[in-house]
């Protein structure tokens, strides 16, 4: 570990933190020369091998992510020209589709509607792994693609549990103001616990941690957030 870490490091003296005061603290503690990402990180008392335990979903932040979103678009027609007009960034069909096949991936997010789905999905295997295949249960997969464009322009994150049962969510920047990130959080956190799955027993969420990209990770006391919820 570098000094600046430890330094950081060293003011996490508390084994149990309230989301306003982690938002201030992570603030202090970052030390990189780049505006860095903070993020929310939960470990969820599921199990994600279970279909009906699946954790996922989308949020808008009240403050966005402070990062410029680049935004592509498969559709054809009338669906075309409101995408551009909503302003993504890349919008086309077959034109596009043989872009991305040829390892073109200069993008954030995609968006396709359903019934360009079916060339869409023949490249699974490139955009899966990627984090980049559009699908209903986040919006990416609509017919109301301007709506879309926008959400995400505004901030708008997704979110899935991993197979440890983990979510990580991007909430904002260490430039944003302690309240801003506050906000992003408390959005996140409601939104996850929304989606609680009905045949989840115990504790859902087991631990939550907020950190910056650099920065070490401060614990937050999750069940004050819950009980802030709404």
């Amino acid at each position: 570990m570098g000094k600046k870490f430890e330094a950081a490091v060293e003011k996490v003296n508390k084994s149990i933190y309230a989301l306003d005061e982690a938002c201030h603290l992570i603030k202090e503690m970052a030390f990189a020369k780049f505006d860095e990402t903070v993020e929310l990180s939960l470990r969820l008392g599921v199990d994600p091998k279970r279909a009906d335990q699946m954790v996922r979903g989308t949020t808008v932040l009240p403050h966005g992510t402070g990062k410029k979103i680049r935004i592509a678009v498969v559709a054809k027609g009338e669906k075309e020209q409101e995408a551009r007009e909503a302003g993504a960034d890349y919008v086309g069909h077959d034109d596009l589709l043989q872009k991305i096949q040829d390892g073109w991936l200069d993008f954030d997010s995609l968006i396709a509607t359903p019934d360009m789905m079916g060339a869409v999905g023949k490249m699974g295997k490139l955009l899966g792994p990627r984090g980049l295949m559009p699908n209903p249960k986040t919006g990416t997969v609509t017919f109301e693609v301007g709506k879309a464009v926008q959400e995400i322009r505004k901030g708008r994150v997704e979110y899935k549990v991993d197979k440890a049962g983990n979510i990580h969510v991007p909430v904002g920047k260490v430039s944003f103001q302690g309240e801003q990130i506050k906000d992003n959080a408390q959005s996140v956190f409601d939104s996850i616990l929304k989606a609680k799955p009905s045949s989840s027993k115990g504790k859902y969420i087991k631990s939550a941690t907020l950190s910056s990209t650099m920065g070490p990770g401060v614990p937050l006391d999750s069940a004050s957030i819950a009980k802030q919820m709404g």
